[in-house]
């Protein structure tokens, strides 16, 4: 069983949870406006991805549950298959959004003007519609594991007719491998699961990384040629396409290197929970991606720190008035007493 440290998986949890879920409720909050007001197909396929980040960070409670129990699953094991569901899927539906995203900037800078006569939201939405079922169906294997576990094992049972002493000691490695989520894998499961993570790092990773780098690398390249843009706007998509890149490679590549590592060593490796570290972090680096890619965002960023500030200058001057009024008070009292002690004499 992998043993993810306490405090290293916890902390990033706790850290991706606090910076991630306000800012992508604020992304969710300025995308959702944006697309009922005017849909644009980056709009449409940012909404999606700031959708995926906040199911991502609404099931992370389940696994800093999971790291604070020592790794062993204490809740009900029907949640166990679906957090792992909701937390793999919505990893590679970053992967394919960011990817889009990267073709939509590429074609608005490469064809201009073809781009802009066949531009519809309506493609958009179905490109999102595609992601979610094509991530959908390849990560239903983490429901499809168990049950390939419990087939080979009633299936060795039948075929061996084990004794009543060989089906309790199989009824209480059952129970065990209930104690851990997602792991102590049969050698049935392995067969079947390490091939499939290979193919999802190859379709879902590898594949899109190589459309997004192919998309930004050019799209760079263009941009520096055009001098009537303006140098800061020009610098500011420049550094959102190599952000996106140093994203996309640092927070998915370690994870989907552990398939290929495990696929060569069938088994799945050691360090594979502190790859899945670096995936999680994706969740909070996203909104900095939006707020270098949507002026909307920007403008709802300014927005909320204007307010901010506005309501902290009030309540620093409500304090200093009040200060100032106890100040005088506590004068007015101390000349009264003053007084009566110069009557008294």
């Amino acid at each position: 069983m992998q043993q993810c440290h306490t405090g290293l998986c916890l902390s990033v949890y706790i850290f991706t949870f606090v910076l991630g879920f306000p800012a992508n409720v604020l992304a969710f909050y300025t995308f959702w406006k944006k697309v009922r007001q005017r849909p644009t197909p980056i709009d449409i396929l940012l909404l999606n991805l700031t959708i995926s980040d906040l199911l991502f960070l609404l099931f992370l409670p389940f696994k800093m549950q999971e790291v604070m129990n020592d790794m062993l699953w204490e809740m009900p094991y029907a949640l166990c298959p679906l957090s792992g569901f909701i937390f793999y899927m919505t990893i590679y539906n970053s992967t394919f959004f960011l990817t889009a995203v990267s073709v939509e900037r590429y074609l608005g800078v490469a064809f201009p003007i073809q781009h802009s006569l066949k531009r519809r939201p309506v493609y958009a939405v179905a490109a999102s519609i595609f992601f979610w079922i094509f991530t959908f169906l390849h990560l239903s294997i983490v429901f499809i594991m168990p049950l390939i576990g419990d087939e080979s094992s009633e299936h060795s049972d039948q075929q061996n007719n084990t004794s009543d002493h060989n089906v309790s000691a199989s009824f209480d490695l059952n129970e065990n491998s209930k104690e851990v989520c997602y792991e102590n894998f049969t050698d049935a499961q392995l067969r079947v699961l390490l091939p499939v993570r290979l193919e999802l790092c190859v379709v879902l990773f590898l594949i899109p990384f190589l459309i997004c780098s192919f998309c930004y690398i050019n799209f760079i390249r263009i941009l520096s040629n055009l001098q009537h843009i303006d140098r800061r706007r020009r610098l500011r998509a420049i550094g959102m396409a190599l952000g996106t890149l140093v994203v996309f490679a640092l927070c998915f590549g370690p994870y989907n290197v552990s398939h290929i590592v495990g696929y060569i060593t069938w088994r799945s490796p050691d360090w594979r929970d502190k790859a899945l570290l670096c995936s999680t972090f994706n969740a909070c680096l996203d909104p900095l991606i939006f707020y270098f890619s949507s002026s909307a965002v920007r403008g709802t960023v300014g927005s909320v720190m204007k307010g901010v500030k506005s309501r902290l200058n009030r309540c620093m001057s409500c304090h200093m008035f009040q200060a100032l009024r106890g100040g005088i008070s506590k004068t007015a009292k101390d000349k009264g007493h003053k007084q009566e002690e110069i009557n008294a004499i």
